[in-house]
């Protein structure tokens, strides 16, 4: 086999598929038979050694000291190795991945960690490991971690609370997958997350939330299938803003339990929500029509911004208010409200279940009688929309009259005025006009929408123009 490698192998240049390196050590290493080669890849993340193997350095790579971000995944890593020889070869890496590894305990993953300075990632999610279980911590090894994944790993939560002692400027907290079923409150640990993940955590109830409300800076929280069934603020009445999560942007509760639309109504209690996913819950199952579900949950949240990941925009959020404020108009009368303020007391039960409605009436004006309708059945005629046809450009063109159904996209509008005026349906620019907008106009901008998403009514004027 040595004759086979050339006599100055050591410093040529060599490729393996699309990778470049160099070779750097040619000769025996212990307890194997041949002749090995030692490459310095030009990649710095590709290979699984540094020149050391069992202890032993056969070669170095000069650029090992220059990687920031290395990946040891599923290597069958299960300690720190020589005294300092992490610190030697890899002192300026930044992001460590150490995940599914045969690491046993919290101390060999310190170990590790005090060897690397300025340490800001760490990932040793699917290692089952042994954490403490008293508060004698004082190692400064990760004093600039701010993201940690500890997926996998048969924590508790109690011991996240004593690990976090060592955790000063954590951003980022990955804990699925733990069985973690008790949370406690946190004593001035987890002061900087500003996002943590619970999922696939089979929680106790959503009162557990309560204990790590006051997280003064957590801006995310994902508890994806952690079994909650219902969320509640009690420290905040109907159309009042809850202290707790003061900071809380993004909250994910889909694939869990929640059945009531009281859980929704209390969401909009929080300060700072603006995005959240709801989806796989038995709440989706109470209404058969996607499209209103979500118009109801826009309603009932005032500040949201993005739901299930889709962007609300203006026009849809004012048609959810719109209809949710008509929809609902006949129970608000029958409960007790009225046109006249002096006399408007709708009861706590009706509030109770809409309590965004006064804010509502105040943004939009109390509904009218004529504007008023109950949950009809979703037959033809209540789907008609009878509409004017105007082009403003064109004032010789007499404004036409259409009855047009509701669930009509804008597309198919425009095709329709294609033939009647002979326009490219590309061309065309639609907005509409409403005696109820003062004089507003409201552009028809999303040729994949039904009109019944710009809340268009009978009697409203479409303006044609190219």
């Amino acid at each position: 086999m040595a004759a086979e490698v050339p006599p100055d192998a050591l410093g040529r240049r060599v490729s393996c598929g699309t990778d470049y390196g160099t070779v750097r050590y040619v000769g025996s290493v212990a307890r194997t038979a041949g002749i090995w080669l030692g490459v310095e890849w030009d990649d710095p993340q590709r290979g699984k050694h540094d020149g050391s193997y069992e202890g032993t350095q056969y070669f170095k790579c000069r650029q090992l000291n220059k990687l920031v971000d290395i990946s040891v995944r599923e290597c069958a890593v299960s300690h720190a190795g020589q005294e300092e020889e992490i610190s030697r070869t890899c002192a300026n890496m930044r992001h460590i991945n150490l995940s599914k590894n045969l690491i046993s305990s919290w101390d060999t993953v310190i170990v590790i960690a005090s060897q690397v300075q300025n340490l800001e990632t760490l990932n040793v999610s699917e290692n089952k490991m042994r954490f403490p279980s008293t508060s004698t911590f004082t190692s400064n090894a990760f004093s600039n971690l701010k993201i940690l994944a500890l997926n996998q790993t048969e924590i508790t939560w109690t011991e996240v609370l004593l690990c976090a002692q060592g955790w000063p400027v954590l951003e980022e907290l990955y804990l699925s997958s733990n069985n973690i079923t008790v949370l406690e409150r946190p004593d001035n640990v987890l002061l900087t997350l500003k996002l943590l993940d619970l999922s696939d955590n089979q929680l106790l109830d959503g009162n557990q939330l309560h204990l790590i409300a006051q997280l003064p800076r957590l801006e995310q929280l994902i508890l994806r299938n952690t079994g909650i069934s219902s969320i509640h603020f009690p420290d905040a009445g109907f159309g009042c803003k809850t202290k707790m999560f003061p900071s809380l942007k993004r909250l994910a509760i889909n694939d869990n339990k929640i059945s009531q639309w009281s859980s929704i109504n209390e969401l909009d209690k929080l300060p700072s929500l603006r995005a959240l996913q709801c989806n796989n819950n038995p709440l989706m199952d109470t209404e058969k029509n996607s499209e209103t579900l979500k118009q109801l949950i826009i309603a009932k949240i005032s500040q949201l911004e993005i739901l299930n990941n889709c962007e609300i925009l203006p026009a849809e959020r004012r048609g959810a208010e719109l209809d949710y404020r008509k929809i609902f108009g006949k129970d608000w009368l029958e409960a007790g409200g009225h046109w006249n303020p002096e006399k408007n007391k709708p009861s706590e039960e009706f509030l109770a279940a809409h309590p965004r409605y006064p804010a509502l009436c105040l943004k939009y004006g109390a509904p009218e009688e004529g504007e008023l309708k109950g949950r009809q059945p979703l037959t033809l005629k209540n789907q008609l929309l009878t509409l004017t046809i105007k082009c403003p450009e064109k004032p010789e063109q007499k404004p036409v009259e259409k009855k047009l159904p509701e669930s009509m996209t804008i597309q198919k509008v425009k095709g329709l005025l294609y033939r009647l005026f002979k326009i490219p349906g590309s061309e065309l620019k639609l907005s509409y006009e409403s005696s109820k907008l003062e004089g507003k106009e409201v552009e028809l901008d999303n040729d994949l929408k039904p009109l019944q998403f710009y809340s268009i009514e009978s009697g409203d004027c479409v303006l044609v123009r190219w």
